[in-house]
């Protein structure tokens, strides 16, 4: 929602005035501080908006601040056109209202364009979570990043690092969905105080590491027939990519890293597939590479990589694993979601396995509900609900 600031008022004003944090105001509007604050400068106001409300008889600025409980200069503040004196049954006011959650929909097919709308739309509501373009695809398309929080610990989490595992960023937005909706209005989610985590954690948000695998699955091949032609090739001559978890030229992205790759190497395809081809070399690929520069360049205290399906955890590597720490984490998300931990599995390059290898911190890979991929929407909702634990766990411990 944005304001005009006026003479004398500030930040923290319109936090008591409004029940909004004045953490979320000050990091919704970076660009403006104490020392240059002015009357008539434009602000945003995270988690709300303004409802559009006609005037009936016997309407006065006191009785709508009463119906609608809310302080009288807040109507004020986003009428500032409107002399309370002189209002008309013909006349249409401003009232301030805390949007409703969920403000995006994300049970639905999570292609690349879905993803641009709910970005859109939760930047423009909650203007305190940042988004950085940390890289681009092999057809060009953006990999974005959300940062969420102001804390020393660094959270990062990831969706979709598969084509056929969109559901999981449907998945993770929805969280951040949440989160942000919690933090504008102050509440507790799963028992942790929401401005708790945004003061002690930052959070590292990348909704989709392989933006061309998921639009491959969902819509089809891309228009340009040279990329057309090669993913039907290698469909074996399929218009079904159901089953396709690579990027656009074949690579499967979570067996890019150099985490005992030269292993992976000997026992999976040979050349481009729909699955499993570990490439010509470790990060050869755009998206594995900008994945591992982020994390050299944030230094995360711990990964989730959010995967499908089979309702585990996998969260160790090699012994390599930091303990204690690791294994009560485990722990934690195995009670929070139900689903089983498991330390250690037969499969090597994988982003958590390079993360542990790498950095001697907890890194795991969470299996999403259970059946065939692409996983049904009808899961969603399940999924969610054991997903959440998981992911608020993973910001608080």
């Amino acid at each position: 929602m944005e304001i005009v600031m006026r003479n004398g008022d500030s930040f923290w004003y319109y936090s008591r005035l409004l029940s909004i944090p004045y953490v979320l105001i000050k990091d919704s509007n970076p660009n403006v501080t104490a020392t240059n604050m002015h009357a008539g400068e434009s602000i945003e106001i995270p988690g709300m908006f303004l409802e559009k409300y006609k005037i009936k008889n016997g309407d006065t600025f006191f009785t709508i601040a009463d119906k609608f409980d809310i302080p009288l200069d807040a109507l004020y503040l986003v009428n500032p056109t409107i002399k309370p004196k002189e209002i008309f049954t013909k006349d249409i006011i401003n009232i301030p209202r805390v949007l409703p959650y969920p403000s995006i929909k994300c049970q639905r097919k999570y292609d690349t364009a879905a993803l641009k709308y709910d970005l859109d739309k939760l930047l423009n509501v909650y203007p305190f979570i940042r988004k950085q373009e940390i890289g681009k695809s092999v057809l060009g398309k953006p990999i974005d990043m959300l940062i969420i929080g102001n804390g020393k610990k660094k959270v990062h989490i990831n969706g979709s690092f598969h084509g056929n595992e969109w559901i999981t960023s449907g998945v993770l937005m929805k969280f951040i969905n949440e989160y942000a909706a919690a933090l504008s209005a102050d509440k507790i989610l799963n028992g942790y105080k929401a401005a708790d985590l945004y003061r002690d954690t930052t959070l590292y948000a990348v909704p989709m590491v392989d933006p061309d695998g998921v639009d491959l699955v969902l819509n089809g091949p891309p228009e340009d027939s040279e990329w057309k032609e090669l993913v039907l090739k290698l469909n074996k001559g399929s218009k079904d990519f159901s089953g396709w978890k690579a990027n656009i030229r074949g690579v499967d992205l979570n067996n890019q890293f150099p985490a005992r790759w030269e292993l992976e190497q000997v026992r999976k395809p040979t050349s481009p597939a729909p699955r499993d081809y570990p490439g010509i070399a470790p990060l050869s690929e755009p998206e594995a590479r900008v994945m591992a520069e982020i994390t050299e360049k944030h230094l995360f205290d711990r990964v989730v990589a959010l995967h499908t399906q089979g309702k585990e955890l996998y969260w160790g590597f090699e012994g390599e694993e930091p303990m204690p720490i690791s294994g009560e984490i485990a722990g934690e998300f195995e009670r929070v979601s139900g689903y089983k931990a498991i330390r250690y599995v037969d499969s090597y390059a994988g982003y958590k396995d390079w993360f542990i290898q790498e950095y001697r911190k907890p890194g795991f890979t969470i299996e999403l509900g259970i059946g065939v991929n692409p996983l049904p929407l009808r899961q969603f909702d399940t999924i969610y609900e054991d997903t959440r634990g998981i992911m608020l766990a993973a910001l608080y411990m």
